[in-house]
């Protein structure tokens, strides 16, 4: 009997701790064997290039906390150049050291926080970015939902906590996030590291509900355009609105806001001095969000 309860107990322990976890593989307990290496399991690293050369940039570390290891990244002398110690939640591009895939989140976390160790040998530092995305049906494409980054500075030679804090530039919630983490900056020496562990998001950030573009019979013309941006649309509940203009990093580039009670609503933006490019535009309530994309030539 006694042995049935604790098994019951056991179950759901594993089930909520499960449940809690949002970061695959966030305290990096988990390595599969791939011959001469091992890697972190749905981490992305240079293990695979580099195991020709007998060189691994990823490998097992001391854990920061509780646990059998963190993740240790140390920027290594490879013949004639030298590889930057990257990992990313995901699939690593080993060309461009940039994320090609995340994995699946739907949050609104506040900062992502974590324990880590560094060291720098040159002059260029590395970093810890995490960036959340959408799928935008309206748009065809991916949306930027929010994004945080640290770079690393002077040294931490024993374990201490980091927090990021997230900037939101979309009011929905995404369903991607990709974590990148560099022991190195564009220009990497040999050593730079950097030990990261217990990996987690914490806090909330209130998001906005997306509203689709036939309900307020919005008209954004003209597309493409060079001087101005007509906007038309529908006000039902006579809501005051905000217009803010990004581009494709989710930068804000120019907002206006209108103040009217009519339910015909119609407004204008110069965008006389402003690069040519592909944009979004952002229609904003207290409570919803629409975005269109449009082209400044």
């Amino acid at each position: 009997m006694k042995k049935t309860i604790f098994l019951s107990i056991a179950l759901v322990l594993v089930f909520t701790m499960t449940k809690a976890q949002t970061i695959p593989n966030f305290s990096f307990e988990n390595w599969t064997s791939y011959g001469n290496y091992e890697n972190p399991d749905q981490w992305g690293t240079m293990n695979n290039t580099t195991a020709s050369s007998g060189i691994f940039t990823a490998t097992q570390g001391v854990p920061g906390a509780e646990g059998y290891f963190g993740l240790k990244l140390v920027s290594k002398t490879v013949g004639s150049s030298i590889v930057n110690g990257v990992a990313v939640s995901g699939v690593l591009d080993s060309i461009t050291l940039e994320p090609i895939s995340g994995f699946a989140f739907s949050s609104r976390p506040a900062s992502l926080g974590g324990k880590w160790q560094h060291m720098i040998y040159g002059s260029s530092q590395g970093s810890i970015k995490v960036t959340l995305t959408r799928w935008d049906t309206n748009l065809g494409e991916r949306v930027q939902v929010a994004s945080g980054i640290k770079n690393l500075s002077g040294m931490a030679m024993s374990w201490a906590n980091f927090s990021i804090p997230l900037t939101y530039t979309d009011g929905n919630n995404p369903d991607t996030c990709i974590i990148i983490m560099k022991a190195s900056g564009i220009y990497p020496a040999d050593n730079d590291y950097l030990f990261v562990d217990n990996l987690a998001f914490t806090g909330e950030v209130s998001g906005l509900k997306e509203i689709s573009q036939e309900l307020l019979n919005l008209n954004i013309y003209p597309n493409p355009a060079s001087d101005y941006i007509n906007l038309n649309f529908q006000s039902p509940k006579g809501e005051n609105y905000s217009v803010e203009l990004r581009d494709v990093l989710g930068k804000t580039i120019k907002t206006q806001t209108i103040n009217t009670q009519e339910e015909e609503v119609s407004t204008r933006m110069d965008i006389n001095n402003i690069p040519q490019g592909i944009y979004f535009i952002t229609l904003r309530t207290n409570t919803n969000t629409i975005t269109k994309k449009i082209t400044i030539k």
